[in-house]
């Protein structure tokens, strides 16, 4: 048999080239259809008006220029916790920590903008802070990795408990007066930060348009997007994590620093959230309160869970995530949908999304 026939035998004719590539995209969407018909349904047992709430949906995702830029805003903080995620799954690390180093990083970032930053010049004000929110997310992230490395500890529970250590010192660092509680007033007794400085806050994409918010974390993001796809697929550093990833003893008896890589990987994943962190401070909310990140974390591993390793796929599942939040969130404050019914909703896409990619997988194997 020539190479030819032998590579059309195989299942890649033409036929099936025209045949694979529209399922790809039409079972998600048939999945995502139905799942959007079932929250539609659920809806509809409230007491809630259908057609106000998909008009409330719409138009917090996409109805006007300020809701498309603040659901890319959003998109930004998911979009990097995705890219942590696939880089420390690239060493077989599970890094379910992203709420804790979201957490780390904003509180880190507020406390840089709020008592030192807002002075420096050249850039320095907004720079600094975030500089801090990463460094704060590596060092969780990494703590996570030495666990890992030195004493076996599986990165999914350490992550996870660290979240469980974090949260609450952004709870306290909000409540305690010597620490980032702004003071007390009659008409503000709410435990949170002072607002940061104009200085440390993030310049705006398009200053002279007052209806956009989009803000230079975006070309950040893009830049991370594109290293971290360089890295991962084309660099010896990458080839060392997948190796690490595949089988630790083997790397390290081919010379690698496995246990170092370990740590590493996790530095980043966690600098990915510090940093995302940062940027929530910094460009959407420009004050620290205890729930600040609301999930970002959470929503941002299934967004790396999704994208299966790729950066790219990231970037498509941080924009759905993005307006689906918009929207959910339009939804809830202009139809007075119930919060959980939105939560549902969102888990209904969500496993949707998922089962239809491992249904593909099934299907092409």
């Amino acid at each position: 048999m020539t190479n030819k026939s032998a590579l059309w035998s195989e299942g890649n004719t033409p036929f099936s080239f025209k045949f694979h590539l529209p399922m790809k995209v039409i079972v998600p969407v048939l999945a995502t259809v139905v799942a959007l018909l079932l929250g539609v349904a659920l809806i509809a047992c409230t007491d809630s008006s259908v057609s106000e709430a998909i008009e409330a949906f719409w138009d917090g995702m996409v109805g006007s220029e300020y809701n498309i830029g603040a659901s890319i805003n959003r998109s930004i903080s998911l979009g990097l916790v995705g890219l942590g995620f696939i880089f420390a799954n690239r060493a077989n690390l599970t890094n379910v920590g992203g709420e804790g180093q979201i957490a780390i990083g904003g509180m880190l970032a507020t406390a840089m903008a709020l008592h030192g930053a807002g002075n420096l010049p050249f850039g320095l004000a907004f720079i600094l802070p975030m500089l801090a929110g990463t460094l704060g997310g590596a060092l969780w992230g990494g703590l996570a990795g030495a666990l890992k490395s030195w004493r076996g500890i599986n990165e999914v529970i350490s992550t996870l408990l660290l979240t469980f250590i974090a949260l609450p010192l952004v709870y306290w660092s909000v409540e305690s007066v010597h620490l980032l509680r702004k003071p007390m007033t009659q008409v503000s007794a709410l435990p949170e930060s002072m607002i940061i400085p104009d200085a440390t806050k993030l310049p705006m994409l398009f200053p002279s348009n007052p209806m956009s918010p989009l803000h230079i974390g975006l070309i950040l993001a893009v830049i991370a997007v594109i290293a971290v796809g360089i890295v991962l697929s084309r660099t010896p550093f990458g080839l060392k994590l997948r190796a690490v990833g595949l089988n630790q003893m083997a790397s390290r008896r081919a010379g690698m620093r496995s246990g170092f890589l370990v740590v590493l990987a996790m530095a980043i994943a966690g600098g990915f959230g510090g940093l995302a962190g940062a940027i929530m401070i910094q460009g959407q909310q420009y004050y620290l309160t205890s729930d600040f990140s609301s999930g970002y974390g959470f929503d941002g591993l299934v967004v790396g869970l999704l994208s299966r390793g790729s950066a790219w796929g990231v970037v498509v599942g941080a924009l759905l995530f993005g307006f689906l939040r918009s929207g959910s969130i339009a939804m809830e404050i202009m139809a007075h949908v119930p919060a959980a019914v939105v939560l549902i909703s969102q888990g209904l896409i969500v496993i949707a999304i998922a089962g239809s990619a491992i249904f593909m997988d099934r299907k092409a194997s």
